[in-house]
């Protein structure tokens, strides 16, 4: 519950985002019943923003949402729900009903758990949803309030807490010099599209460092042989 009622309350910022980057109430709510990942919603309204077209912006979100996938391959095995609930069960598959069902010691409570979480922020995220782009239009301008930075900041309050480890700062950093670099040069929306390329990057760097020189490798005829070892290390 407290999972579900802390990140709900953030699509109060997506709502406001979403209205101020021109789209309608209709069509702010039907993105927050329908995708229902934080992520991919602020991209796309972002992307749409900042003058970006509908397919470079969706092409965009989906890249983000992606990720929910590889969590649906974890959870399925986790939670082994019954074949007739797992596509209603998969509107649910996201960031926080993932983290919450894996810390849980037993399937009975991650199945509990995946259902408190995922009822609970898709209600809550819906109901702000409304209430913000509500909000929005009855402030009229919202780039007056500086308020298009509202889904910038989510992103940034919910990125920073897991950068744990050099590597992942790595990839953050690079991935905010690529975005910022190309956006003089590339249409809007297609420069977060590359700065998605400082993952595999860093990771080959990664390894590059990490492998064993190939000088250092000793040849199978270096070994010593079976007969120049002596009987009591044999």
């Amino acid at each position: 519950m407290g999972v579900g009622i802390a990140v709900g309350l953030s699509g109060f910022a997506f709502g406001v985002t979403s209205a101020g980057s021109g789209l309608t109430l209709l069509q702010t709510c039907t993105l927050s019943l329908l995708v229902f990942t934080g992520a991919s919603q602020f991209a796309l309204v972002g992307a749409l923003a900042a003058g970006g077209s509908p397919f470079t912006a969706a092409a965009g979100a989906f890249f983000l949402g992606v990720r929910n996938a590889f969590y649906g391959l974890r959870l399925s095995q986790l939670l082994a729900l019954p074949r007739a609930v797992r596509p209603f069960a998969a509107q649910w598959v996201i960031d926080e009903t993932t983290a919450v069902s894996l810390a849980q010691p037993t399937r009975r409570s991650a199945r509990i758990g995946f259902l408190v979480t995922g009822l609970s922020l898709y209600i809550l995220w819906n109901l702000t949803t409304l209430l913000g782009a509500l909000g929005a239009e009855a402030i009229g301008d919202t780039d007056a309030w500086g308020l298009d930075a509202a889904g910038p900041a989510v992103f940034l309050a919910l990125l920073a807490p897991m950068l744990r480890t050099g590597a992942e700062r790595l990839v953050a950093g690079l991935a905010v010099l690529l975005g910022l670099g190309l956006l003089p040069a590339l249409p809007a929306g297609v420069p977060v599209l590359v700065a998605a390329l400082a993952a595999p990057a860093v990771l080959w760097a990664q390894g590059r460092r990490g492998g064993t020189p190939r000088g250092d490798v000793k040849k199978r005829s270096d070994a010593p042989a079976r007969g120049d070892i002596p009987e009591e290390d044999r």
